[in-house]
C-alpha cells in the first residue's frame, strides 16, 4: 500500500536534545511533519493542540516518563489509539513486555538503526492509512445504506395508500362484475389487474414492513386474548379473493378455542404471505389447506399446497437474507423475497417457531406456532 509520506505528521519526544535533531532530520528527510517534545507533560500539550498520527516517545524523561505519557494517552478518548513507538535504551525482556502493556505499538531500541526505525515508522503509518480507509468507507457505505432504507420506506408508504385502493376497487370489479357481461378478452384483462393490484400491494407492504425492521423502526405491539381461530378465518377470507382468480379453493382443518398473546398485524402478514405463495404456486384448480392444530403450549397453523414444491438446492436458500432466493409462480407471479424472511422474524418477535417440508413437484407445507396465553 502507497502512502504520501508528506501527509502525516510525527511527534518526536525525547528528553536529549542531540536524539531529537537526529530524529527530526531523518524523519524530515523521508518527507515527514514533525512536531517535537523534550518530556511527556509537553508532549501532551503538543497532542492536545496539534493531533500527530504517530508518537516516537522516549521512556527514561525527566517531569513525566514515557510509560506515564502511554497511559494518559490511552485514557483520552481521542487519543486511545494514537500509534506510539517507544524508542528507548531500556532494551531487556521486561522493558519491552512492559512498553507493550502501557499500548505500545512498535518497540526500537537505542542505539537504532536508521534504516530500520523508517521501516517501523512506514509500517505504522501504513495501517493507519488502512484504517482509515476502511472507517471512510464503512461511513460511506452506511450513509448509502441510511439513503437506501429511506427511499424504500418513503416508496412503500406514498404508494402503499393509492395502490390499497386500486386494489379494492378492482376486488370489486372481480366479484360483481358478472363474466358474462364482458368478452372474454375485457374479462381476463380485469382479472390480470386484479392480480397485479394484489401483488403490488403485498409488495409495497413487505417492504415497508421490512425496511422498519431493518432500521429498528418497527415495534413489536402485544395484544392481550387475540382470539386464534377469528384472526386465521379472517385472513383466509382476504385470501380467497386472490384464490378465486385462479379457481383455487382454501379449506381451514382443525378448531382451537385458543387465545394467544401476540401482535395481530405481525401475524397476519404470516398468515398472508404463507397463503399468498401457496397460491402462487399452486396450478389453476387446486386447493389449499390451512390446518389447525392445538397442544397443551402452542397453536400450530400449517398452510399446505400441492403445487411446485421447491427444490433441496434451493430449499436451503429460504429464510435467508443473504442468499434473497426468489421465483416465478405457476402463472408468472412475480415475488420479491421478502415475504419469508418477515414470516421468519415476525414468528420470532412473538415468541413461536416457522419450518416447513417440500418435494418439487409435489408441493409444500409450511408451519408456524404461536405460544397460547393461559
Amino acid at each position: 500500500m502507497e502512502i504520501c509520506n508528506t501527509d502525516y505528521t510525527i511527534l518526536i519526544v525525547d528528553d536529549v536534545e542531540a536524539n531529537v535533531l537526529l530524529l527530526n532530520i531523518l524523519l524530515s528527510k523521508a518527507g515527514y511533519k514533525t512536531l517535537c517534545a523534550h518530556n511527556g507533560k509537553e508532549a501532551l500539550e503538543i497532542i492536545e493542540k496539534q493531533m500527530p498520527d504517530l508518537v516516537l516517545l522516549d521512556i527514561m524523561m525527566p517531569v513525566m516518563d514515557g510509560h506515564e505519557v502511554a497511559a494518559k494517552l490511552r485514557e483520552m478518548p481521542n487519543t486511545f489509539e494514537l500509534p506510539i513507538i517507544f524508542l528507548s535504551a531500556l532494551n531487556s525482556p521486561d522493558d519491552i513486555v512492559k512498553g507493550f502493556k502501557y499500548g505500545a505499538a512498535d518497540y526500537v531500541s537505542k542505539p537504532f538503526n536508521k534504516d530500520e526505525l523508517l521501516i517501523r515508522v512506514r509500517h505504522q503509518l501504513i495501517l493507519i492509512s488502512a484504517k482509515r480507509t476502511i472507517e471512510t468507507q464503512k461511513e460511506e457505505l452506511h450513509k448509502t445504506i441510511e439513503a437506501r432504507d429511506k427511499l424504500y420506506s418513503v416508496i412503500a408508504h406514498d404508494l402503499r395508500s393509492p395502490i390499497g385502493s386500486i386494489r379494492m376497487v378492482m376486488n370489486a370489479l372481480s366479484l360483481n362484475v358478472p363474466k358474462e357481461h364482458l368478452d372474454e378478452d375485457m374479462y381476463e384483462l380485469m382479472m390480470m389487474g386484479n392480480r397485479l393490484a394484489e401483488e403490488s400491494f403485498v409488495l409495497l407492504d413487505n417492504l415497508l414492513k421490512w425496511t422498519k425492521s431493518q432500521t429498528g423502526r418497527l415495534n413489536t405491539v402485544f395484544q392481550d386474548h387475540v382470539d386464534v381461530l377469528s384472526l386465521i378465518k379472517g385472513e383466509i377470507e382476504l385470501s380467497e379473493v386472490v384464490a378465486e382468480l385462479k379457481k383455487i379453493t382454501i379449506i381451514l382443518e382443525g378448531r382451537t378455542s385458543a387465545k394467544a398473546r401476540i401482535d395481530q398485524d405481525m401475524i397476519k402478514t404470516v398468515l398472508r404471505n404463507l397463503m399468498s405463495n401457496a397460491i402462487k404456486f399452486s396450478k389453476q384448480g387446486s386447493e389449499v389447506r390451512v390446518i389447525i392444530t392445538e397442544n397443551i403450549a402452542n397453536v400450530e397453523i400449517s398452510v399446505i399446497d400441492k403445487g411446485e414444491g421447491i427444490s433441496k438446492e434451493n430449499q436451503e436458500k429460504l429464510f435467508n437474507a443473504a442468499t434473497h432466493f426468489t421465483s416465478f409462480g405457476t402463472e408468472n407471479e412475480e415475488g420479491s423475497g421478502l415475504g419469508l424472511l418477515l414470516c421468519k422474524e415476525f414468528v420470532a418477535r412473538n415468541g413461536g417457531n416457522i419450518w416447513f417440508k417440500s418435494e418439487l413437484k409435489k408441493g409444500s407445507t409450511f408451519s408456524f406456532d404461536i405460544p397460547i396465553q393461559r
